[in-house]
């Protein structure tokens, strides 16, 4: 006998007492627990014996040092390695999903080759050959083959970039990255080495664009220190300012948030240099009377006309800086890349005029790890090699490459100017994919051979950007390939062999070996996940402030055309340019930032009744070099004069919980070179904003 509605209802609402001390709702649950579990579709939980493994995961742009949870050697949870200080039991969104991404629809199940009716699988034997011969034909043609890779600390660059050079050609390049830019700014200050932040020791940092828990640095470990510098029912143990155009996650948590547009954060950081260098502050630098003098147009007042920045907040965060026992100042780019040098140059002014370099709490310079394999491109060049000016010169026949080869990299959907970056790589003739999964640039390839998954590869991590100690980490495979795929820097050694070209090493694990070895550290302690880093610091006598390229740099040009400021949005959630959204992430995305196939903008109330938008109105963002659309969210996290934006969205590839949702930001994303320094910047796009 069934319940009729009525009846249904006066058990849910009134039948509290009978359905706690009456055994009918009980078995029905067992009954329905019992039919459920015999389905032959439910999945079942695997049984067996339980252990953790360490490795690394580098979904992110920083990677993640994680434990792996294994069943019967089967991944079936990635979290943060609680004994490693680079993730002290956290980890990233993007990195947490490892364990279901070995599974993904969109994983590359083998080597593929291009065909008319689209790709057909084939063998690795046939892959190679194929490879080999196109390769041969360019060897010794100064020129002919590029290469970019995606992993910003791994060795694998050492091989790349030797295997590249061998060949002939000096186009090696890493995709744009917030430590290339940072590495540019240093050389041009006169140091050597790298850079990092002690956050751990500092008791005041301000955050000059730096989104430092979501697309800056090692955002993990940044996540970490900023809680144990803040433990629960005690006083903070230090102060957290955050100055940018977004009160973005970052924003959200600190002590203060400074509304300063994006093409202003330079300015904005000589105003506090020159509030110090008024308090009496110096540096022992040979331009430094230059440099004072270039202060005076950064007063408090100008700062204010060019920022937005009223001149009292300017004087109190300045009085502040100074009068902390350990300030740290971290100025970079609000979504991870695309800020120009100047940025960084004039942060670093701010640390050592409050003397706070290679001191507890400031910031950090250190060796970067020398090259173990011959040939390779230093640190210094990396740094110095723009990928997105790469492909502008082949757009213009300045460069005329035959051979693309594209490593963990997705240079197709996330480069400033996407459509037109990705309409460039159509004219090389042969591209090749190293990817595990099949994005928008491994579509347009001609040879996909997939590259294993982070956890069933052997790999290692050489000092994220933005750490404070030179460190170094190598991690085994945790389990073997679920796809066929074959780890590409062993094949790109054994190409080496084929074609006669010596680097030194015949397999990926010999030359982790030579690098663990040459960092100072045993071969059985690293590769059991554990962390070797060193507190040795750089001398950084000799420095100097760059005072012309500041004072080029540092006033906004603003296009009356576009009449908006853009500022893009990083978020792990969503994705990077190298992974589209996790499966578990999904549902973290707000109904106010993707709603069926809409992405929404945000702009504040002002901007809003400014340019005649609503709530839910769809809109087109226009820039000198593209368009994309979405909704209107009205936020007042959002300054006026700004388009908030997230990047992430918009896939042509990948899979189907992903492809089409949104629009790719980076389409409007516009290229210009930095006054000064000629650094390719996309951070200060400008676009107009209009309904459709």
């Amino acid at each position: 006998m069934g319940l009729d509605r009525r009846a249904f209802v006066q058990l849910a609402v009134g039948g509290v007492v009978g359905t706690l001390f009456t055994p009918i709702p009980w078995k029905l649950a067992d009954d329905a627990a019992i039919w459920s579990q015999n389905w032959p579709w439910i999945a079942k939980v695997t049984k067996g014996e339980i252990a953790f493994k360490n490795a690394i995961s580098k979904f992110c742009p920083s990677g993640c040092a994680v434990s792996v949870r294994t069943v019967e050697g089967a991944p079936t949870l990635v979290q943060g390695s609680k004994d490693n200080p680079l993730s002290q039991g956290g980890v990233c969104p993007a990195c947490a999903a490892g364990a279901q991404l070995l599974y993904s629809p969109a994983r590359v199940k083998g080597p593929m080759k291009k065909t008319q009716a689209g790709f057909e699988p084939i063998t690795w034997d046939e892959a190679l050959t194929t490879l080999s011969a196109k390769l041969s034909a360019v060897k010794g043609k100064d020129g002919k083959v590029a290469m970019v890779s995606g992993d910003q600390t791994g060795t694998t660059s050492e091989v790349f970039s030797a295997f590249v050079a061998a060949l002939g050609s000096q186009d090696f390049y890493l995709m744009p990255s917030e430590g290339q830019v940072a590495g540019k700014a240093w050389s041009i200050m006169g140091g050597t080495g790298k850079v990092g932040f002690d956050l751990k020791n500092a008791d005041f940092v301000l955050l000059v664009g730096a989104d430092a828990f979501e697309s800056w640095g090692p955002m993990v470990r940044n996540k970490k220190t900023f809680g144990s510098k803040r433990p629960v029912g005690q006083p903070n143990q230090a102060t957290y300012v955050y100055a940018g155009p977004v009160r973005n996650r970052t924003a959200a948590v600190c002590d203060q948030y400074v509304p300063v547009p994006a093409d202003s954060l330079t300015a904005f950081a000589l105003g506090l240099a020159a509030q110090l260098v008024q308090a009496g502050k110096s540096i022992d630098t040979a331009d430094f009377a230059d440099f004072k003098a270039m202060l005076g147009n950064f007063s408090a007042d100008k700062v204010e006309k060019l920022s937005g920045v009223k001149a009292a907040v300017l004087a109190d965060l300045a009085k502040k800086l100074a009068s902390a026992k350990a300030p740290l100042v971290i100025a970079g780019s609000p979504f991870g890349q695309g800020e120009g040098a100047a940025t960084f140059i004039a942060g670093a002014a701010v640390n050592l005029l409050l003397g706070q370099v290679n001191k507890p709490g400031g910031m950090k310079v250190f060796a970067d790890f020398a090259p173990v394999v011959k040939g390779a491109a230093t640190a210094k060049k990396l740094t110095e090699a723009s990928f997105a000016d790469y492909l502008s010169k082949v757009e213009k026949g300045k460069a005329s490459p035959e051979v693309l080869l594209v490593y963990e990299a997705n240079p197709a959907y996330g480069l400033p100017q996407a459509e037109a970056m990705s309409k460039v790589m159509e004219k090389i003739p042969f591209v090749v994919s190293f990817s595990t999964f099949l994005d928008e640039t491994a579509q347009k390839a001609q040879l996909i051979l997939p590259n294993p998954h982070p956890l069933e590869r052997l790999d290692d991590l050489a000092t994220p950007y933005g750490y404070s100690r030179a460190a170094y980490l190598v991690s085994l495979p945790v389990i073997k390939p679920v796809a066929d795929a074959k780890p590409t820097p062993d094949l790109i050694l054994g190409l080496a062999a084929k074609l006669g070209l010596d680097l030194g090493f015949s397999t990926y694990q010999d030359v982790l070996k030579a690098k663990t070895e040459a960092v100072g550290a045993s071969w059985g302690d690293v590769s059991k996940g554990k962390l070797f880093a060193s507190d040795v610091t750089k001398d950084v006598s000799g420095l100097n402030l760059a005072t012309a390229v500041l004072a080029k740099a540092a006033i906004p040009n603003r296009d009356p055309a576009y009449p908006l400021a853009l500022a893009p949005l990083a978020q792990l959630n969503v994705g990077t340019s190298a992974l589209a959204t996790a499966p578990q992430a999904l549902v973290t995305i707000r109904d106010t930032e993707l709603l069926g196939n809409d992405m929404f903008v945000q702009v504040c109330a002002e901007t809003a009744k400014a340019n005649g938008l609503s709530q839910g109105a769809k809109v087109k963002l226009t820039s000198s070099q593209g368009e994309c659309v979405a909704r209107v969210n009205v936020s007042e996290t959002v300054m006026p004069g700004t388009v908030a934006a997230p990047l992430g969205f918009g896939r042509t590839a990948w899979d189907k919980f992903t492809r089409g949702k949104g629009d790719n930001l980076s389409k409007v994303l516009a290229l210009s070179p930095e006054p000064g320094t000629n650094v390719s910047v996309w951070s200060d796009t400008r676009v107009k904003i209009a309904k459709i």
